[in-house]
Protein backbone atom coordinates (compact mmCIF):
# COMPACT_ATOMS: atom_id res chain seq x y z
CA UNK A 1 0.00 0.00 0.00
CA UNK A 2 1.51 3.76 -1.03
CA UNK A 3 0.13 6.73 1.00
CA UNK A 4 -0.75 9.61 -1.22
CA UNK A 5 1.90 12.08 -0.95
CA UNK A 6 0.01 15.04 -3.68
CA UNK A 7 -3.11 15.85 -3.49
CA UNK A 8 -4.91 17.37 -6.48
CA UNK A 9 -8.29 19.28 -5.34
CA UNK A 10 -10.82 19.91 -8.45
CA UNK A 11 -12.80 22.64 -7.23
CA UNK A 12 -12.14 25.23 -4.82
CA UNK A 13 -15.89 26.80 -4.10
CA UNK A 14 -16.56 26.80 -0.20
CA UNK A 15 -15.75 22.86 1.09
CA UNK A 16 -13.29 22.39 -1.85
CA UNK A 17 -11.53 25.43 -0.73
CA UNK A 18 -11.37 24.57 2.96
CA UNK A 19 -10.26 20.69 2.28
CA UNK A 20 -7.35 22.15 0.14
CA UNK A 21 -6.68 24.50 2.76
CA UNK A 22 -6.89 21.81 5.87
CA UNK A 23 -4.94 19.27 3.69
CA UNK A 24 -2.03 21.88 3.41
CA UNK A 25 -2.35 23.35 6.68
CA UNK A 26 -1.69 19.42 7.47
CA UNK A 27 1.25 18.96 5.31
CA UNK A 28 0.08 17.80 2.22
CA UNK A 29 1.27 18.27 -0.83
CA UNK A 30 -1.70 20.41 -2.57
CA UNK A 31 -2.35 21.48 -5.75
CA UNK A 32 -5.94 22.86 -6.72
CA UNK A 33 -7.80 23.56 -9.60
CA UNK A 34 -11.34 25.60 -10.28
CA UNK A 35 -13.75 25.75 -13.04
CA UNK A 36 -14.52 29.44 -12.15
CA UNK A 37 -10.81 30.34 -11.91
CA UNK A 38 -11.28 31.77 -8.55
CA UNK A 39 -8.96 31.04 -5.92
CA UNK A 40 -8.47 31.86 -2.00
CA UNK A 41 -4.56 32.11 -1.99
CA UNK A 42 -4.39 29.69 0.67
CA UNK A 43 -3.04 26.69 -2.02
CA UNK A 44 -1.44 26.53 -4.87
CA UNK A 45 -2.96 26.10 -7.77
CA UNK A 46 -2.85 25.82 -11.65
CA UNK A 47 -5.10 26.54 -14.45
CA UNK A 48 -5.11 23.01 -16.46
CA UNK A 49 -6.72 20.57 -14.59
CA UNK A 50 -4.87 17.42 -16.79
CA UNK A 51 -1.96 19.29 -15.03
CA UNK A 52 -2.73 19.05 -11.68
CA UNK A 53 -3.73 15.38 -12.14
CA UNK A 54 -0.96 14.59 -14.12
CA UNK A 55 0.88 15.18 -10.72
CA UNK A 56 -0.84 13.77 -7.97
CA UNK A 57 -1.23 10.04 -5.75
CA UNK A 58 -5.02 11.11 -5.34
CA UNK A 59 -7.48 13.60 -7.14
CA UNK A 60 -10.24 14.65 -4.59
CA UNK A 61 -13.17 15.91 -6.38
CA UNK A 62 -15.37 18.83 -4.80
CA UNK A 63 -17.52 19.52 -7.23
CA UNK A 64 -21.60 20.30 -7.12
CA UNK A 65 -22.91 18.11 -9.09
CA UNK A 66 -22.81 14.83 -10.88
CA UNK A 67 -23.03 16.13 -13.98
CA UNK A 68 -19.93 18.60 -12.86
CA UNK A 69 -18.24 15.13 -11.81
CA UNK A 70 -18.60 13.60 -15.49
CA UNK A 71 -17.61 16.23 -16.92
CA UNK A 72 -14.31 16.72 -15.45
CA UNK A 73 -13.29 13.33 -15.39
CA UNK A 74 -13.98 13.26 -19.05
CA UNK A 75 -11.75 16.00 -19.19
CA UNK A 76 -8.76 14.81 -17.04
CA UNK A 77 -9.46 10.99 -17.80
CA UNK A 78 -6.31 10.65 -19.64
CA UNK A 79 -3.91 12.61 -17.23
CA UNK A 80 -5.01 10.05 -14.72
CA UNK A 81 -2.13 7.53 -13.70
CA UNK A 82 -3.37 3.97 -13.50
CA UNK A 83 -2.58 3.81 -10.16
CA UNK A 84 -4.23 7.36 -8.85
CA UNK A 85 -7.36 7.27 -6.35
CA UNK A 86 -10.22 9.61 -7.36
CA UNK A 87 -11.77 10.26 -4.22
CA UNK A 88 -14.95 11.98 -4.89
CA UNK A 89 -16.50 14.08 -1.84
CA UNK A 90 -19.42 15.55 -3.95
CA UNK A 91 -23.07 15.04 -3.25
CA UNK A 92 -24.34 13.39 -6.38
CA UNK A 93 -27.40 10.75 -7.17
CA UNK A 94 -27.23 7.22 -5.75
CA UNK A 95 -27.38 6.59 -9.88
CA UNK A 96 -24.50 8.80 -10.73
CA UNK A 97 -22.12 7.32 -7.82
CA UNK A 98 -23.20 3.82 -9.13
CA UNK A 99 -21.76 5.05 -12.48
CA UNK A 100 -18.25 6.76 -11.77
CA UNK A 101 -17.73 3.35 -9.29
CA UNK A 102 -18.28 0.93 -12.57
CA UNK A 103 -16.48 3.68 -14.81
CA UNK A 104 -13.41 4.14 -12.53
CA UNK A 105 -13.30 0.55 -10.83
CA UNK A 106 -11.42 -0.03 -8.17
CA UNK A 107 -9.19 3.20 -7.78
CA UNK A 108 -12.67 4.95 -6.78
CA UNK A 109 -13.59 5.86 -3.66
CA UNK A 110 -16.69 7.60 -2.94
CA UNK A 111 -17.07 9.48 -0.15
CA UNK A 112 -20.02 12.44 0.73
CA UNK A 113 -19.34 14.49 3.99
CA UNK A 114 -21.39 14.87 6.45
CA UNK A 115 -20.45 18.65 7.76
CA UNK A 116 -19.86 22.34 6.41
CA UNK A 117 -17.23 24.68 5.71
CA UNK A 118 -16.40 24.73 9.74
CA UNK A 119 -16.22 21.02 10.23
CA UNK A 120 -13.75 20.46 7.01
CA UNK A 121 -10.95 23.76 8.46
CA UNK A 122 -11.27 21.79 11.34
CA UNK A 123 -10.82 18.18 10.40
CA UNK A 124 -14.15 17.38 12.43
CA UNK A 125 -15.84 16.15 9.24
CA UNK A 126 -17.50 12.94 9.42
CA UNK A 127 -17.57 10.67 6.24
CA UNK A 128 -19.19 7.82 4.53
CA UNK A 129 -16.56 5.99 2.22
CA UNK A 130 -17.24 3.36 0.15
CA UNK A 131 -14.54 1.90 -2.29
CA UNK A 132 -12.65 -1.15 -2.54
CA UNK A 133 -10.47 -2.10 0.63
CA UNK A 134 -6.85 -1.12 -1.08
CA UNK A 135 -8.27 2.00 -2.67
CA UNK A 136 -9.72 2.54 0.86
CA UNK A 137 -7.20 2.18 2.42
CA UNK A 138 -4.58 4.32 0.60
CA UNK A 139 -7.41 7.33 0.84
CA UNK A 140 -7.78 6.67 4.88
CA UNK A 141 -4.82 8.99 5.84
CA UNK A 142 -6.04 11.81 3.58
CA UNK A 143 -9.42 11.06 4.93
CA UNK A 144 -8.41 10.80 8.23
CA UNK A 145 -6.47 14.33 7.84
CA UNK A 146 -10.34 15.85 6.93
CA UNK A 147 -12.38 14.21 10.02
CA UNK A 148 -13.72 10.71 11.24
CA UNK A 149 -14.87 7.91 8.65
CA UNK A 150 -17.98 5.40 8.48
CA UNK A 151 -17.42 3.16 5.83
CA UNK A 152 -20.16 2.21 3.89
CA UNK A 153 -21.36 -0.68 1.58
CA UNK A 154 -21.25 1.20 -2.01
CA UNK A 155 -21.42 3.74 -3.47
CA UNK A 156 -24.75 4.37 -4.34
CA UNK A 157 -25.95 3.67 -0.50
CA UNK A 158 -22.97 6.02 0.18
CA UNK A 159 -24.85 8.71 -1.81
CA UNK A 160 -28.05 8.19 -0.93
CA UNK A 161 -27.22 8.31 3.45
CA UNK A 162 -25.34 11.68 2.60
CA UNK A 163 -29.15 12.79 1.16
CA UNK A 164 -30.96 11.18 3.68
CA UNK A 165 -28.39 13.46 6.28
CA UNK A 166 -29.21 16.34 4.05
CA UNK A 167 -32.82 15.90 4.23
CA UNK A 168 -33.21 16.36 8.13
CA UNK A 169 -31.23 19.06 7.89
CA UNK A 170 -33.49 20.66 5.87
CA UNK A 171 -36.69 19.47 8.26
CA UNK A 172 -34.58 21.30 10.80
CA UNK A 173 -34.58 24.62 8.30
CA UNK A 174 -38.03 24.45 8.11
CA UNK A 175 -39.19 23.68 11.39
CA UNK A 176 -36.77 27.02 12.40
CA UNK A 177 -38.42 28.81 9.77
CA UNK A 178 -41.93 27.95 11.24
CA UNK A 179 -41.03 28.80 14.39
CA UNK A 180 -39.18 32.14 13.66
CA UNK A 181 -42.77 33.19 11.60
CA UNK A 182 -44.83 32.29 14.60
CA UNK A 183 -42.77 34.10 16.78
CA UNK A 184 -42.86 37.14 14.25
CA UNK A 185 -46.72 37.32 13.95
CA UNK A 186 -46.91 36.86 18.02
CA UNK A 187 -44.64 40.10 18.27
CA UNK A 188 -41.55 38.15 19.98
CA UNK A 189 -38.54 39.96 19.88
CA UNK A 190 -35.68 37.97 17.65
CA UNK A 191 -32.83 37.68 20.18
CA UNK A 192 -35.75 36.12 22.91
CA UNK A 193 -37.23 34.31 20.17
CA UNK A 194 -33.64 32.33 19.68
CA UNK A 195 -32.55 32.11 23.34
CA UNK A 196 -35.55 30.01 23.53
CA UNK A 197 -35.29 27.59 20.60
CA UNK A 198 -31.29 27.32 21.70
CA UNK A 199 -32.69 25.34 24.90
CA UNK A 200 -34.40 22.85 22.55
CA UNK A 201 -34.42 20.58 19.66
CA UNK A 202 -33.09 23.35 16.92
CA UNK A 203 -30.82 24.46 19.45
CA UNK A 204 -27.61 23.17 17.55
CA UNK A 205 -28.81 24.91 14.34
CA UNK A 206 -30.21 27.56 16.16
CA UNK A 207 -26.72 28.35 18.02
CA UNK A 208 -24.38 27.42 15.11
CA UNK A 209 -26.29 29.95 12.62
CA UNK A 210 -27.21 32.83 15.19
CA UNK A 211 -25.67 34.90 13.64
CA UNK A 212 -26.97 34.09 10.11
CA UNK A 213 -30.32 34.41 11.79
CA UNK A 214 -29.69 38.15 13.31
CA UNK A 215 -27.37 40.06 11.39
CA UNK A 216 -27.73 41.15 7.53
CA UNK A 217 -27.25 37.64 5.67
CA UNK A 218 -25.10 38.92 3.04
CA UNK A 219 -22.88 40.42 6.08
CA UNK A 220 -21.86 36.53 6.44
CA UNK A 221 -19.81 34.15 4.46
CA UNK A 222 -22.28 31.19 3.74
CA UNK A 223 -21.08 28.13 5.20
CA UNK A 224 -23.70 26.10 3.11
CA UNK A 225 -25.92 27.53 0.58
CA UNK A 226 -29.70 27.51 -0.15
CA UNK A 227 -29.22 26.31 -3.61
CA UNK A 228 -26.95 23.51 -2.94
CA UNK A 229 -29.30 22.11 -0.29
CA UNK A 230 -32.25 22.31 -3.13
CA UNK A 231 -30.07 20.61 -5.26
CA UNK A 232 -29.88 17.79 -2.65
CA UNK A 233 -33.42 17.60 -2.17
CA UNK A 234 -34.23 17.69 -5.75
CA UNK A 235 -32.06 14.84 -6.45
CA UNK A 236 -33.32 13.02 -3.51
CA UNK A 237 -36.84 13.02 -4.51
CA UNK A 238 -35.86 12.04 -7.94
CA UNK A 239 -34.17 9.18 -6.75
CA UNK A 240 -36.63 8.21 -4.51
CA UNK A 241 -39.59 8.65 -6.13
CA UNK A 242 -41.10 9.38 -3.44
CA UNK A 243 -42.91 13.01 -2.73
CA UNK A 244 -40.36 15.48 -0.42
CA UNK A 245 -42.22 18.19 1.18
CA UNK A 246 -38.59 20.02 1.71
CA UNK A 247 -37.85 19.76 -2.04
CA UNK A 248 -40.50 22.57 -2.30
CA UNK A 249 -39.90 24.13 0.67
CA UNK A 250 -36.20 25.06 0.22
CA UNK A 251 -37.78 25.78 -3.68
CA UNK A 252 -39.97 28.30 -2.43
CA UNK A 253 -37.57 30.52 -0.78
CA UNK A 254 -37.07 32.87 -3.77
CA UNK A 255 -37.52 35.56 -1.01
CA UNK A 256 -34.31 34.73 0.19
CA UNK A 257 -30.64 37.44 -0.89
CA UNK A 258 -30.28 35.00 -3.40
CA UNK A 259 -29.46 31.03 -3.68
CA UNK A 260 -25.86 32.04 -2.51
CA UNK A 261 -27.39 32.70 0.41
CA UNK A 262 -27.05 30.11 3.49
CA UNK A 263 -29.00 27.75 4.68
CA UNK A 264 -30.02 29.53 7.48
CA UNK A 265 -31.18 32.58 5.21
CA UNK A 266 -34.16 30.00 4.64
CA UNK A 267 -35.15 29.94 7.90
CA UNK A 268 -35.93 34.02 7.90
CA UNK A 269 -37.92 34.39 4.72
CA UNK A 270 -41.20 35.60 5.51
CA UNK A 271 -44.31 33.90 5.28
CA UNK A 272 -46.43 34.33 2.30
CA UNK A 273 -47.49 37.80 1.55
CA UNK A 274 -50.82 38.88 3.08
CA UNK A 275 -52.50 38.86 -0.17
CA UNK A 276 -52.59 35.46 -1.07
CA UNK A 277 -54.44 34.63 2.30
CA UNK A 278 -57.12 37.38 2.14
CA UNK A 279 -59.26 35.07 -0.53
CA UNK A 280 -58.51 32.25 2.28
CA UNK A 281 -59.58 34.44 5.07
CA UNK A 282 -63.28 35.37 3.21
CA UNK A 283 -63.68 32.01 2.98
CA UNK A 284 -63.49 31.81 6.66
CA UNK A 285 -65.25 34.63 7.21
CA UNK A 286 -67.97 33.03 4.82
CA UNK A 287 -68.17 29.92 6.84
CA UNK A 288 -67.92 32.15 10.37
CA UNK A 289 -71.27 34.59 8.99
CA UNK A 290 -73.29 32.13 6.41
CA UNK A 291 -73.19 34.97 4.19
CA UNK A 292 -72.16 33.57 0.48
CA UNK A 293 -71.15 37.47 -0.44
CA UNK A 294 -67.97 35.84 1.01
CA UNK A 295 -67.54 32.96 -0.58
CA UNK A 296 -67.71 34.71 -3.99
CA UNK A 297 -65.47 37.33 -2.85
CA UNK A 298 -63.04 34.29 -1.96
CA UNK A 299 -63.57 32.14 -5.34
CA UNK A 300 -63.43 32.66 -8.78
CA UNK A 301 -66.29 32.39 -11.20
CA UNK A 302 -65.71 29.68 -12.47
CA UNK A 303 -64.39 27.65 -9.46
CA UNK A 304 -65.75 24.13 -8.92
CA UNK A 305 -65.83 22.44 -5.05
CA UNK A 306 -65.70 18.89 -5.14
CA UNK A 307 -65.75 16.41 -2.68
CA UNK A 308 -67.88 13.25 -1.59
CA UNK A 309 -71.10 14.29 0.70
CA UNK A 310 -73.52 11.46 1.38
CA UNK A 311 -71.10 8.87 -0.10
CA UNK A 312 -71.50 10.06 -3.67
CA UNK A 313 -69.11 12.29 -5.33
CA UNK A 314 -70.06 16.16 -6.11
CA UNK A 315 -68.97 18.92 -8.21
CA UNK A 316 -70.73 22.48 -7.34
CA UNK A 317 -70.27 25.40 -9.64
CA UNK A 318 -69.78 28.58 -6.92
CA UNK A 319 -73.31 29.56 -7.30
CA UNK A 320 -74.53 25.64 -6.42
CA UNK A 321 -72.18 26.06 -3.75
CA UNK A 322 -73.32 29.56 -2.44
CA UNK A 323 -76.84 27.84 -1.58
CA UNK A 324 -75.85 25.77 0.86
CA UNK A 325 -75.45 28.94 3.01
CA UNK A 326 -78.46 30.73 4.06
CA UNK A 327 -77.10 34.07 5.01
CA UNK A 328 -76.62 33.05 9.54
CA UNK A 329 -73.74 31.96 11.45
CA UNK A 330 -74.06 28.02 12.32
CA UNK A 331 -76.04 27.34 15.97
CA UNK A 332 -72.92 25.95 16.97
CA UNK A 333 -70.92 28.68 15.45
CA UNK A 334 -69.15 29.40 19.03
CA UNK A 335 -67.90 25.95 19.23
CA UNK A 336 -66.35 25.73 15.70
CA UNK A 337 -62.42 26.28 14.42
CA UNK A 338 -60.82 27.02 11.28
CA UNK A 339 -57.11 27.62 10.81
CA UNK A 340 -54.93 27.87 7.54
CA UNK A 341 -52.62 25.13 7.84
CA UNK A 342 -50.03 25.79 4.56
CA UNK A 343 -49.35 27.93 1.95
CA UNK A 344 -47.05 27.59 -1.01
CA UNK A 345 -46.76 29.88 -3.67
CA UNK A 346 -45.39 29.52 -7.06
CA UNK A 347 -45.22 32.61 -9.04
CA UNK A 348 -48.90 33.45 -10.38
CA UNK A 349 -50.74 29.85 -8.65
CA UNK A 350 -49.96 28.90 -5.25
CA UNK A 351 -51.58 26.07 -2.96
CA UNK A 352 -53.27 26.06 0.78
CA UNK A 353 -54.48 23.18 3.06
CA UNK A 354 -56.63 24.52 5.60
CA UNK A 355 -58.36 22.39 8.64
CA UNK A 356 -61.58 23.18 9.50
CA UNK A 357 -63.72 21.73 13.11
CA UNK A 358 -67.17 21.66 12.52
CA UNK A 359 -69.19 20.24 15.58
CA UNK A 360 -68.38 16.26 14.88
CA UNK A 361 -66.74 16.75 11.81
CA UNK A 362 -63.67 17.79 10.65
CA UNK A 363 -63.18 18.65 7.25
CA UNK A 364 -59.71 18.59 5.39
CA UNK A 365 -60.15 21.66 2.66
CA UNK A 366 -57.22 21.52 -0.06
CA UNK A 367 -57.34 25.11 -2.09
CA UNK A 368 -55.29 25.72 -6.17
CA UNK A 369 -55.55 29.60 -5.87
CA UNK A 370 -54.26 31.45 -8.95
CA UNK A 371 -53.10 35.35 -8.99
CA UNK A 372 -54.47 37.60 -12.03
CA UNK A 373 -55.89 40.75 -12.93
CA UNK A 374 -53.73 41.71 -9.70
CA UNK A 375 -55.16 39.93 -7.04
CA UNK A 376 -55.46 36.37 -5.39
CA UNK A 377 -58.83 34.21 -6.06
CA UNK A 378 -59.29 30.27 -5.00
CA UNK A 379 -59.43 28.89 -8.39
CA UNK A 380 -60.67 25.27 -6.91
CA UNK A 381 -61.47 23.53 -4.17
CA UNK A 382 -61.56 19.67 -3.09
CA UNK A 383 -62.21 18.63 0.96
CA UNK A 384 -62.45 15.77 2.68
CA UNK A 385 -64.86 15.02 5.61
CA UNK A 386 -63.86 13.27 8.51
CA UNK A 387 -66.55 11.84 11.05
Amino acid sequence: MTTPHTIAVLGLGRMGGAIATRLAAQDWDVVGWTRSGRTSGTVKTTGDPNEAVAQADLVLLALFDGPACRQVLDDVRDSLRTDTIVLNTSTIAPAEATTLARRLGPSYVHAPLLGSVPAAAAGALRILAAADQDALDRARPVLETLGTVRRADDASTAAALKLIANNSLTGAVLALRDSLRQADALGLPRTQTLDILELGQLGALVARKRHFLLDEPTAATAEFTIDALAKDMALLAAASDTPLRSAAGLTGTSAAPGADADIAVAATVPAAEDAVLEPLRAYIRGHATGDPAHFRDAFLPTAHIEGIRDGAFVSWRLDEYCTLFQGRPAPDEPTRTRRIDAVDVHGTVATATMTLSHGADTFTDVFLLTHADGSWRIANKAYHRHS
